[in-house]
């Protein structure tokens, strides 16, 4: 039996590194080709949405995966998370959304779901997608969205631990008001490790892992 091929499309070249070695301990046997792009999210940075022309490419990229032989594409970035929606309708083979997993569980594990974010161009799509998968699932949830205005300015002046300082207070606060928080980036994640126990009152989900562990559901059975 030929081996299954995973396609994933990244919007930024620091994300192969972090999925490769999530697959090498997720998805044993799987091959795995990775496609970067980082002018798509820079694009949707500069204009503040994701643009018709942008999505057109994404939904490229994933008609590109399928070509070159993917049997299940992934996309890592959730800020283009509508066109990746939409490529799936276009496309021979499953397309996921990197947080879609991620939300799915939220949407398990409580009411009250706290989504936070540096970006308004992230916050925005993961908070869209919680309330449909929680509408899919038939369950009523209360949404808090969270901005960190400023952290992503402060980490793309080179200032990590300015960053790192205020998505740690903004989270030490929502961790009182929800059931579960979602963390829309993934860069994000790194703040919560230094987190003792204490400050993790709730759940904080964060989308690599999730992903990748669902995979491992769809790709190995």
């Amino acid at each position: 039996m030929q081996a299954k091929t995973l396609g994933l499309i990244h919007t930024s070249a620091t994300l192969v590194p972090v999925f490769q070695q999530l697959c090498n301990e997720y998805l044993p046997g799987i091959q795995v080709f990775n496609i970067v792009d980082d002018s798509l999210i820079k694009n949707v940075i500069k204009h503040g949405e994701l643009r018709p022309d942008v999505s057109r490419r994404v939904v490229n990229y994933v008609g590109s995966a399928e070509a070159a032989g993917a049997d299940f594409i992934m996309v890592t970035c959730s800020s283009i998370g509508s066109a990746v929606e939409a490529s799936e309708a276009l496309t021979g083979v499953p397309v996921l959304r990197v947080d879609q997993p991620m939300a799915d569980l939220a949407v398990q594990t409580g009411k009250r779901i706290g989504v936070i974010a540096t970006l308004p161009t992230t916050l925005g799509p993961t908070s869209d997608l919680v309330l449909r998968r929680a509408e899919k699932a038939d369950k009523e949830i209360e949404l808090v969205s969270v901005l960190c205005e400023g952290a992503f300015e402060a980490l793309m002046s080179g200032d990590a631990p300015k960053h790192d300082e205020m998505v740690a207070a903004a989270l030490k606060e929502l961790v009182t008001k929800v059931d579960v928080i979602l963390l829309a980036q993934a860069s994000m994640a790194r703040v919560v490790d230094t987190f003792d126990e204490a400050d993790k009152k709730v759940p904080i989900l964060a989308s690599p892992t999730i992903a990748v562990q669902h995979l491992a559901t769809i790709l190995l059975s």
